[in-house]
């Protein structure tokens, strides 16, 4: 089988080397899947640089998302064999490779009328964005949700999924064609923070109140900034740093506005509490089958073009999840 392989840390188009492999061995309580498809995330940029928090030791396949169809189980297995299924597989055997071994408790079940490359594309964004949302927030009908980079993956999906709870839904991106995105994607409003002033326009739309609810995956000075619209008894979501700058936020003011800084690490909670992931994941398959929910794909590039999709990634050009699809062969 073929399966991406960094062989040494440097950007992805020096680091990743495509190689022939044998198909992985399972043990007893291990599914066999033939990968469909696999999401690319900017952490694996950062693996392929030796920057991530995480080091595996080289060599080391990258991809932490994929979707497949399962080819062995164990006889008493609860999947069965030819099943779609979306995985989550571990470092140093990453997702990239036409055949992945995972656990079982790291499968989950999706809907038939998903494909696989929304499959691929459903996990971290969404599970991110609904724990973030649902039950670090507490977000209610009727607020108003502020979410910032909005054409992204966890953006998206917090836009989609503020909307399936009744909140009002601001969004900010950068240009045209990301602004138009979030539009679609169901914000109410949207702002092109290259052109206009997101605090002006949020205490404008809000009658000068600001939001109940603001998603930050950037930080740096779009969280100083957002602290100037936010309401009081508002909850501003520490979702990531992309920005590069991680903020610094005087209390005193979160005293006089009477908001809370909320932070919102996921992966820790999931490490935590597996059983809330699962059942985080059934109410976005619910959420999917009623149509309030569907991942946005900026492109599906064959197999033999991850290097360079990830440099795209990279480049913040992209809008949504970037995605490898097709044949894996």
């Amino acid at each position: 089988m073929k399966k991406w392989i960094v062989e040494t840390l440097a950007d992805p188009t020096e680091a990743l080397v495509l190689k022939e492999d044998e198909k992985p061995l399972r043990t007893k309580g291990q599914l066999l899947i033939d990968t469909k498809a696999a999401a690319l995330n900017f952490f694996d940029i950062l693996l392929c640089q030796g920057k991530y928090q995480e080091k595996p030791p080289l060599p080391f396949t990258p991809g932490a998302e994929i979707s497949g169809t399962i080819v062995e189980a164990d006889e008493d297995s609860k999947w069965n064999v030819g099943q779609k299924v979306l995985a989550r597989p571990k470092l140093p055997n990453g997702g990239l490779a036409e055949f992945v071994v995972v656990g079982e408790d790291e499968v989950f079940a999706v809907p038939e009328a998903m494909s696989y490359e929304e499959a691929s594309a459903l996990f971290i964004t969404y599970q991110t964005s609904y724990y973030a949302l649902h039950h670090r927030a507490k977000l209610q009908p009727g607020e108003v949700l502020l979410v910032h980079a909005g054409a992204g993956g966890v953006g998206s999906a917090a836009i989609q999924l503020g909307k399936s709870q009744g909140a009002t839904v601001i969004a900010t991106a950068g240009g045209e064609e990301k602004v138009n995105q979030c539009l679609e994607q169901g914000a109410d409003y949207a702002i092109d923070y290259k052109e206009e002033d997101f605090v002006q326009r949020v205490k404008d739309l809000t009658n000068g109140k600001g939001a109940d609810v603001i998603y930050d995956p950037v930080g740096g000075h779009v969280f100083d900034r957002s602290r100037k619209c936010i309401a009081f008894d508002g909850r501003i979501l520490i979702v990531g740093f992309a920005g590069g700058t991680i903020p610094e936020a005087p209390m005193n003011h979160a005293l006089v506005k009477n908001y809370s800084l909320v932070g919102v690490h996921w992966g820790y909670y999931a490490r935590l509490y597996p059983e809330g992931v699962h059942d985080i994941h059934e109410e976005l398959c619910r959420l999917y089958e009623k149509g309030d929910i569907k991942p946005l794909l900026y492109n599906v590039f064959p197999f033999d073009e991850v290097p360079s999709a990830l440099t795209a990634l990279g480049n913040r050009s992209t809008y949504g999840k970037l995605v490898i699809g097709g044949t894996f062969s």
